[in-house]
């Protein structure tokens, strides 16, 4: 029989969502934090639903996001409405490959890890697996710290207007494009604060 370590639940103890406390259960159908004065629960409501809608809106929205035009350039009286990819490959031939760089790692690599992390982490917690469950919940804390960084890509057409400071453009105009972009950064972000952490613990062989 393999020993594990006692759950919270196990020792009569539950902890805050909002603020860390740890407080005693006792068992109350409304009990609140003590410091904070929010509702104590041993899991998030609706936790995988809402979860699941934010993040399947989210990708429903990165579709137009990529296809529709982002910004407008003009430079030398050549006008071009490009979307996220062209304006990689756009940046790229201007000569400025570290923008370019920055500009597919924010919008193109970052939404599509985000989107893998949180469907594995939601199609694993509800199965229950026990597969992982350190590394799991590394890959959460690591989607949370990149979303402190996701709001790069609500911000890429305002990086490319640095490229009218060197002349290499006369002018940058955001278009629609970036409006569902900036929608499926909000949403992913979202999605992983619906998330409950808490679940990726919740294996069969374990109860709370």
């Amino acid at each position: 029989m393999s020993s594990r370590l006692p759950r919270a639940s196990e020792l009569g103890l539950i902890g805050c969502h909002v603020c860390g406390l740890v407080c005693r259960d006792n068992d109350l159908d409304e009990a609140a934090c003590p410091r904070c004065g929010s509702p104590l629960h041993r899991r998030k409501h609706a936790s995988y639903i809402r979860t699941w809608a934010l993040l399947i809106a989210a990708f429903l929205l990165y579709i137009p996001a990529n296809l529709l035009p982002i910004m407008r350039t003009v430079s030398v009286g050549d006008v071009d409405d490009n979307t996220i990819l062209s304006g990689v490959i756009e940046l790229w031939v201007k000569g400025s490959p570290d923008l370019a760089v920055i500009v597919f790692t924010a919008s193109i690599v970052v939404p599509m890890l985000k989107f893998f992390a949180m469907t594995t982490l939601l199609v694993s917690a509800h199965r229950r697996s026990g597969w992982a469950q350190r590394q799991r919940a590394k890959l959460y804390r690591l989607v949370e710290l990149i979303g402190y960084w996701s709001m790069l890509d609500v911000f890429v057409v305002a990086l490319l207007t640095a490229l009218v400071q060197f002349g290499l453009l006369s002018l940058v105009e955001p278009l629609p494009g970036v409006v569902f972009f900036g929608l499926t950064v909000v949403l992913t972000m979202l999605a992983s604060m619906s998330f409950d952490p808490r679940l990726i613990w919740d294996s069969r062989d374990t109860h709370d």
